[in-house]
This record gives C-alpha cells, structure tokens and sequence, in this order.
C-alpha cells in the first residue's frame, strides 16, 4: 500500500510539473505575441524600408491610375499611395466599418460621388470591388477634396481619412494652418488620422521617386 501512494505521488508530482512548464510555456506565447502586434507597425516600415520597392511599393493597376489620374487631375502617386495605404493592393478588401475595394470607399460616399458624377450606369456598391470602377470613383473622390482644399495634399488626405467635417473644423477654430500644415497639431482624438496623414506623405514621396525611374511622370 505505501508503495502504491508513493507511486501516486510521484504521478501527481509530474503531472504538476508538466501543467506548470506548458503554464509557462503559454504565458511566454501570450508574451511574444503581444510584441508582435506593439511592434507589427515598427516592423513593417522597416520592412518597407530594406525589400526592394516593387514588393513593398507596387504599382499594380497602372492602366486605370493613369487614365484617371489624367482625366480628373491627380497625380498617379497619390492615387498608388492611397491605394497602399487603403488597402495594400487588396481589390477585395472590406474594412471592420464596411469601406471596400482599393481604395477603400464607404456605401455613403459611393453613392454621393456616383450622383456627383453622374454616372448614370447600372451599378452598385458592391462595384467597388472592381478595381477600375474603385479607382474611378477613388480618384474622383481625392480631385474634389484636392480643390476644396486648394491642391493641399495634407488636408486631402486628413479629409479622406476623418470626413470634411472634421478637417473643416480644425481650419475654422485656427487648430490646423492652411498654408502650413502641421501634422502634429492634428488633435489627439484623431491620432490615427494624424498617422494616416504620415503614411500617404511616405507613401507618396517613395512612389514620385519609383515613377520618374519608370519614366511615368517627369522629373
């Protein structure tokens, strides 16, 4: 009998031992994967900054940014920019508040901007899962907010993200300069549009300097 419990003890003591290393084992997981997702970003632009640029900057669709660029006056590294930055290129990309397609457009914009340009065609929101219908109405969508705020691409880009409304009001109470936009002064409650600002100015330059080596645009 005593060997019996012993023989007991020394399973439970191992099976303690065994539930406590996967314990461990699991909570350095949870660990490593909360790094991760802190430093998924840090990653990333580093990522950006070391692969050649045709895996981190393409430039996908090119027929259709060129022929609406022309058309509606924005320049294709905007609009490659937006793209990237939008959706990475993911034609069948739905955002967690429903924004889809490339250049990620939500159901209230697409049909504003379909009445706005009189796009009298038999189509639907779920055509902006199309690539040429989406960068249409995308490019469309950035010509009217470069002219309601005089070619600023800064402030295009903040609108594009957070809505007129909002920028018009950083403009009206004098948080945001016109002429001199500071991306820093964008209030704290919209930081992520701040980062958003940040991300097409990047975004953009890098596709300016891929585009004149393509010969796409002029120096």
């Amino acid at each position: 009998m005593a060997k019996k419990r012993r023989k007991r003890r020394k399973k439970m003591s191992t099976g303690k031992k065994a539930a406590i290393i996967a314990l461990i084992i699991l909570l350095l997981f949870a660990i490593a994967t909360v790094i991760v997702i802190m430093n998924w970003k840090d990653i990333v632009h580093k990522a950006e900054d070391i692969l050649p640029s045709a895996f981190t900057y393409p430039t996908e669709y090119e027929e259709y940014v060129t022929k609406y660029g022309t058309e509606y006056n924005v320049e294709p590294a905007l609009i490659y920019a937006v793209i990237k930055t939008e959706s990475s290129f993911k034609p069948k990309a739905v955002s967690n508040v429903g924004a889809r397609g490339l250049m990620q457009l939500m159901e209230e914009a697409f049909t504003w901007l379909k009445y706005r340009m009189g796009d009298q065609r038999d189509i639907t929101f779920d055509s902006m899962f199309d690539p040429q219908t989406n960068i249409q109405y995308g490019t469309y969508y950035l010509s009217f907010l470069l002219e309601h705020y005089d070619n600023n691409m800064d402030l295009a880009a903040a609108a594009y993200h957070g809505g007129i409304g909002t920028v018009d009001g950083w403009l009206e109470q004098g948080i945001v300069d016109k002429n001199n936009v500071d991306v820093d002064k964008i209030p704290q409650t919209n930081d992520k549009t701040a980062e958003y600002v940040r991300r097409i100015r990047k975004a953009y330059n890098k596709y300016k300097e891929i585009l004149k080596e393509k010969k796409i645009i002029k120096e």
